[in-house]
Order: structure tokens, then sequence, then C-alpha cells
């Protein structure tokens, strides 16, 4: 059934309520109990409130305890209730792609509730100010102390409409609450993860939402897939590559596929998966690490797995040797194969999706330059300073496809090339004949994701053009049927540091209309003022993990690409 309806929960879901709000709140209660009588200073109630939510949860009743550590009188916690809980704001904003996208899904049709509960002249004081009230059908604001139980607001308010609990949406910080009420209603329900409740764990079945998403950009992108049949259960996405593109494009991708698999390159000879691969015999196990922390189910596991894979020993014998390389080192002993060792390492680490390696043949990149000359091995193929890339080519002929990636290929519904180190970790996959044939073959939408900036060795002053033809040469004329381009142009004094290290922003050309692909444009660069994981050791101009996903799925599910977000 159609979704037809979106409720929207407000705090921490439509604007920065744990940053901009709590704070305050914290310091209001804290003061209020400190003239009182509370025997301490502001700071230490205020201090108190943070390490005993930060260790017990949002719903710990702090103030009690607080009360109960200082023997002080029970009245104290009303008071710091009314304050904490007093009608004052601070000016505050909507979340920059909120207005957009409450907009794009009035203009597609859907009926559009905001549903807040809260003290009632608090929760309209930020409504005001956040300037949402143009964009919703209906806004209910449920008094968390004398209105009616929040199941009873959301039939009532659906009822309205005659919108049954199947055909509506419920968007919302709180798995306990807000999410476990409407998905025990029979509701689909999606958790933004932002703010205090982001990590708090599900209980049971009836906690976990459908969907888990970091921008309200998304929702429109899950409504169409959910509408066209395509929800997390059935949409089979491949994502074809290597290097640090592949595991940014997995990571977004697993907010609407359950079905994600990895075709990864082997062809690495660099760092520590180079030694590996001299000593021990064993393909290189880097691109295939960084996908499997990728693909681990929990933004928590998939820090702590990245900062333990990539942990890189400073000294001694194994000095720049990647602990997550050792491990697969050691599971290929273990398991007599590195496909076993994947495999292995999957359930381990309990990921989403599969990790397949384009094939089990012990193989190099090779490349002859446009002076003539021939080198060998991934290493010296995207070395610097060297002739332009002329023809790249695998050291050994006829080499045989992984069975299982061509099979998951012919039965995805999207494939995904890109982004990554254009020659050494995109077209070396399409050198292995049966990856390149199983792509042409198979009836899934085939994406190309063009890198940002061009790459000092590989791909020196190419435009989008010169990229998209190059993957062109090597997958065939016709095979692609789009191509998403980042249209968001750095700062200057971004680009002037890449400028410095030879590379440049991969710019649009005339070239590009005189082939025959479709090209979308998008936003696709990171926030790069924000702490993020780096998969490898530069700290580059990237794709965002979320807007890339939402581009490609918007691409499929036939949406509008979306420019400012």
């Amino acid at each position: 059934m159609k979704i037809k309806a979106v409720i929207f929960d407000l705090d921490d879901t439509l604007y920065d309520c744990t940053g901009l709000l709590i704070d305050a709140s914290r310091k209001r209660a804290a003061k209020a109990m400190v003239e009182a009588g509370l025997p301490c200073t502001e700071e230490e109630a205020y201090q108190l409130q943070k390490e005993l939510s930060d260790k017990y949860g949002p719903y710990h009743l702090v103030f009690n305890e607080i009360v109960n550590k200082y023997r002080a009188n029970t009245t104290l916690i009303n008071i710091a209730y009314k304050a904490y809980n007093s009608s004052e704001v601070s000016e505050i904003k909507p979340f920059p792609d909120v207005i957009p996208t409450l907009k794009e899904l009035k203009d597609r049709g859907y009926y559009l509730f905001l549903l807040s509960v809260g003290v009632h002249e608090r929760q309209e004081n930020k409504i005001n100010i956040l300037g949402l009230r143009p964009y919703f059908d209906e806004i209910v604001i449920n008094d968390q102390e004398i209105g009616p139980l929040m199941e009873d607001c959301i039939r009532n308010l659906i009822g309205r409409y005659t919108i049954s609990p199947c055909e509506t949406v419920m968007v919302g910080d709180k798995i306990r609450d807000e999410l476990r009420i409407a998905k025990s209603l029979g509701m689909i329900t999606i958790q933004m993860l932002h703010g205090r409740y982001k990590n708090e764990p599900s209980m049971n079945e009836y906690d976990r939402p459908h969907y888990k998403i970091k921008r309200i950009f998304q929702v429109p992108t899950i409504l169409q897939l959910n509408n066209v049949g395509r929800t997390p259960d059935r949409l089979k996405i491949v994502a074809i590559g290597g290097g640090t593109g592949l595991p940014i494009m997995l990571e977004g991708s697993k907010t609407y596929s359950k079905h994600l698999t990895a075709v990864v390159t082997v062809t690495d000879s660099g760092r520590s998966s180079g030694v590996l691969r001299e000593e021990f015999g064993i393909l290189p196990p880097g691109d295939a690490r960084n996908c499997l922390a990728a693909l681990s189910e929990t933004e928590e596991q998939e820090r702590d797995l990245y900062q333990l894979f990539q942990y890189r020993f400073n000294k001694g014998s194994l000095e720049g040797m990647s602990l997550g390389n050792l491990l697969m080192a050691a599971l290929t002993d273990i398991t007599g194969s590195f496909e076993q060792a994947i495999k292995k390492a999957s359930k381990i680490l309990s990921i989403r999706g599969k990790v397949l390696p384009s094939t089990l043949t012990n193989t190099h990149i090779c490349a002859e330059l446009e002076d003539g000359t021939k080198v060998e091995e991934e290493f010296n193929v995207r070395a610097l300073g060297k002739a332009p890339i002329k023809n790249v080519f695998l050291k050994t002929k006829d080499v045989t496809p992984l069975p299982e990636a061509v099979e998951e290929i012919l039965k995805a519904d999207i494939i995904v090339i890109g982004p990554g180190s254009l020659y050494t970790s995109l077209i070396t996959n399409l050198l292995v004949s049966g990856i390149r044939n199983a792509i042409r073959d198979s009836k899934a939408k085939k994406i190309y994701i063009c890198n940002i900036v061009t790459q000092p060795g590989q791909t020196d002053h190419y435009k989008v053009s010169d990229h998209i033809n190059a993957v062109v040469k090597y997958l065939g004329d016709g095979v692609l049927d789009y191509v998403i381009v980042n249209n968001n142009i750095p700062r200057k004094d971004i680009l002037d540091k890449y400028q410095k290290e030879g590379a440049e922003l991969a710019l649009m050309d005339e070239g590009v209309y005189n082939l025959n692909v479709n090209i979308k444009k998008a936003d696709l660069i990171e926030d790069i003022n924000q702490k993020r994981i780096l998969w490898e050791k530069q700290d580059l101009i990237r794709h965002d993990p979320d807007k890339l996903a939402d581009s490609i799925c918007r691409v499929y599910a036939n949406l509008p690409l979306l420019t400012i977000r």
C-alpha cells in the first residue's frame, strides 16, 4: 500500500534541540536548584546533569538523583523540572534541508503532520520561531502533563483525514516513544539519528525502526522507493570498486538496502597489503577490510571497527602494518582461502551484505604509457611523474571471475561503479572479462559516480568526459545508464591545497553531452569542516555517504536530484 502521509516529531528531528536548547535548559535548572537551596555551585549542578545523562541515558531521573546525592528537599525536583521546561526558547533554526524537503513532499502530494510532545507554550514558541506552520496540514501539540496518550493522538490525527496507519510514516528520534507507538499501530518508522537518543539501543522488535537516517532529505527517497516496491528487503545494490570510495558508498547505502554487495579489486600492491601479498602469497586484503568495516550494522560499531582495522603499528618489525590486514591474513591461513577468509570475517562482524573479490587470481594491474613505456603493479601504475596512462591490462591473461560476484551482478537492481581511483580501483575490476560481461548482461540500472577531483599519476588534467570515456573504453559503449557528477564547488582555499599537490577539480565540459549517457548533477561533497572517518591516510575532498546514496536511489526511483543540502 502506498504512503499518503508523514508525521514528524519536532525536537532533534527538524532542528538541533540537543545542541541548542538542552544545554540552556540544564543551566536554568542548575540555577533554580541552587537558588532554592541545593548545597553546590551552579556549575557543579550543571556538570552533574551532563555526567548522569551521559552515563545512564536520556530517560534517567537526573534531578531525583541530584537531590538524593545532596540529601536536599524533594521540592527541588519540581523546581528543577519547571525551570528546565520553561517556555523560554533561544534563537533556533530548522536543519538546512528541512524546508526544501517539506516543500518537496507537499509538491508530491503527501499529507504532512507535526506531532510535538511537551509543555504547550514552549513547543508553540519553538514552532513559531522555526517558521514551520505553512508546511504542515495540521500541527498537534500534546501537552506532556495533561494531554491524551500519544497513541490516541496519532489515531485521531490520521482518522480525521481517513488515512490508515499502513499508509503513514512516522519520523522521530525516540525509538521508545513515538516510533515504538507508531510501529505498534502498523506504520513505517524512520529514526532521525541526532541528539540524545541517537544511540539508544532497541529493547525488542517494536523498538527497532524500519529505517535510520541522518538527514531529513532522505525521507522522500525512502517514500518513493517504498511506493515502487523497493523496501530494504527487496532492493539489491552492487557496488564495484575499491580504495576509499567503495566503503563510502556502502556506508550511505545501508539506509536503503539490506542486500548490499561490494565487488572489490585485488590488485593492490602498496603498503602493508603489498608486504603481505609478497611474503604470504595472499591476495591484498586492504580494500575488502575497509568494506567490512563500512558494512557493520551500527555507526558506533563502524567507528570501533574502523579504529581497530585501520590501526597501523608505528615501531618494530611491524611498523606500517595494518592490524586489519594481519587479521585478514590470519583468517586466510585458517580457512585456506581468501574468499573464505572474507566470509568468516563477515560472519564474525555480523555485517549487512557481502564483500566479494572480483577474482581469486593472484594478478597485477599493468599500464602502457603514452611514451610507450610499460609498468607493472598498482604501485607503479599510480606513481607520480610518469607519462600519462594510455592503456591498462592485467598481467595474467584469462582471469576467472568469482562466480558469486557474477551471480550478484546479474541479480542486482542497481550497479554502481565508483567513486574511487579510476584505473587502480574501478577499471581494474572491469579488466576481469567475466565481471565486465556480467555488468553488460545485467538488467540493473548502471550508474557511474565520477570522482570529485583528479588524482595525480592517474588522471592528471582529466575533465568529467575523460573519466567517463575511460570507463566506457573498458566497459563498452551504451552500457552505462547514468553518470552522477558533483556540482558543489569547494572553497578556493581548499582547492588551492589540492593544486599544490597536482590535483584539481574534475570539471564538467562540453564533451559529456556527446556521450551516450544520461548526466545527473548533485551536491555530493561531505562537510569538510566536521570530524569524519577517513578510510585512508589522506584527508581528501570526499563524497558524503548520505548524499551519494540518496542521489543513487533518487536516480533509480526517478526522483529529481537535490543540489542544495
